[in-house]
């Protein structure tokens, strides 16, 4: 099986700078394939990996600086690039702009990598052009390597190696017929239907202070100094932190699910869809913008898709199968009885059943996740949103009896 292994690199000098000239090539070979894609598509005709290989090596001829960087780790782009048109379209895959992206780029010759133990903290890569490199020793690699990528995150350096752990992929879980439900929320990270409560702060008072005050710093910076280069890596020393901590929660709560239950059911969110820019409704543009905006951070704090990717990760291991079903009126809908009503959800924590006869009553996030889990992979009968309030293209309820037809 296939996974991942991270280290800290600790490179001189030599190497950070040859480091950040190769993911400036790398950048630059994508963002041209990718206009040339571009336009290939506006006049009807197509272009792909096979063509745009052989441009880039003749390519070099004309321009010394492309043989800066390794040949495969250029060709490595352009694959990737390849891979990225064909799941998203080619208009859909985003530009690599020198600001933003941080830069990086794949080894994908394993053979060419060599790993060597230096002592108990550190140990040492020979990789293509850049020779030896240190790194710090966290764990072994634990097997053969396949590929290597060199990322930088803030001031910091990683190499990342694709290893074979020569493990595979249990054909049943140690404990079959087990299932859970998970409901993802803003005020929890994550609430199963065993009514367990996953969640802890990932930033600190203090550094929400101190990340405050550098963005007040940096709106008075002028664009382009360097006092603005310095107050951007302020920041994201701040915040690197803050998403080393959402990983690890969401590792830690992977592996404690998949290892107790042989299926985890999601809720199917459009997370990036859902956290999209506020900018109003379409009735009335501008309108409510403040509450989405803070609903959005709320989303992208929790870390959802980075918990759906986690549970997927780890699935692996124990043979545990992730269903996503469809998630609408899982808030609303009643665990115990199925009647639907926007009443049964009294507050944000509390939900009773309104059902004549039922009463039934639970925490509002638990009573959710039940239903997601009893949806048991197949969609919840129901089309609608995911808010409190009721929709139009909600099942209609029946005056008399109280209860959806059937």
């Amino acid at each position: 099986m296939l996974s991942g292994r991270r280290y800290r690199l600790a490179l001189t000098p030599e190497q950070a700078e040859m480091c950040e000239e190769f993911g400036n090539i790398c950048r630059s070979v994508w963002n041209t394939a990718l206009h040339q894609r571009r336009e290939y598509r506006r006049r009807g005709a197509w272009m792909n990996y096979a063509p745009q290989c052989a441009e880039l090596a003749d390519a070099k001829k004309d321009h010394p600086w492309l043989r800066a960087a390794p040949s495969h780790a250029l060709q490595q782009t352009l694959k990737d690039l390849d891979q990225a048109c064909r799941d998203h379209g080619t208009f859909q895959v985003r530009w690599r702009s020198k600001t933003r992206w941080s830069p990086s780029f794949r080894f994908p010759m394993g053979q060419l990598i060599e790993v060597e133990r230096l002592g108990r903290r550190w140990g040492r890569a020979r990789l293509p052009k850049l020779g030896w490199v240190s790194f710090r020793w966290s764990r072994p690699p634990g097997g053969e390597i396949r590929s290597a990528t060199v990322s930088r995150k803030g001031r910091d350096g990683f190499v990342s190696f694709l290893v074979d752990d020569e493990t595979t992929a249990p054909e049943r879980h140690a404990m079959p017929g087990t299932s859970v439900g998970i409901d993802r929320g803003v005020q929890f990270a994550a609430i199963t239907s065993d009514g367990d409560f996953h969640d802890r702060p990932f930033v600190t008072a203090g550094e929400e202070t101190r990340y405050r005050r550098l963005r007040q710093k940096l709106s008075r910076t002028k664009k382009g100094s360097a006092n603005r280069r310095k107050t951007i890596a302020a920041m994201n020393r701040v915040m690197g932190r803050v998403t080393d901590r959402r990983a690890d929660f969401c590792a830690q709560v992977a592996s404690v699910v998949t290892a107790k239950n042989a299926l985890v059911v999601l809720e199917d969110l459009k997370t990036r869809n859902m956290s999209a820019s506020a900018s109003g409704t379409v009735e009335a543009p501008g309108t409510r913008v403040a509450r989405k905006r803070g609903l959005n951070k709320a989303i992208l704090d929790k870390g959802w898709h980075r918990l759906e990717l986690a549970l997927t990760n780890a699935a692996r291991y124990t043979g545990t199968r992730v269903v996503k079903v469809n998630p609408a009126y899982t808030s609303q809908r009643c665990s115990a009885c199925g009647f639907v009503s926007e009443g049964n959800r009294e507050s944000q924590a509390v939900f009773r059943c309104k059902a004549a006869g039922c009463g039934h009553a639970e925490n509002a996030d638990v009573n959710a996740a039940k239903n997601i889990r009893n949806a048991g992979g197949q969609p919840v009968s129901a089309c609608g949103d995911l808010g409190t309030t009721r929709s139009a293209k909600q099942e209609p309820v029946s005056r008399a009896t109280g209860r959806t037809p059937s």
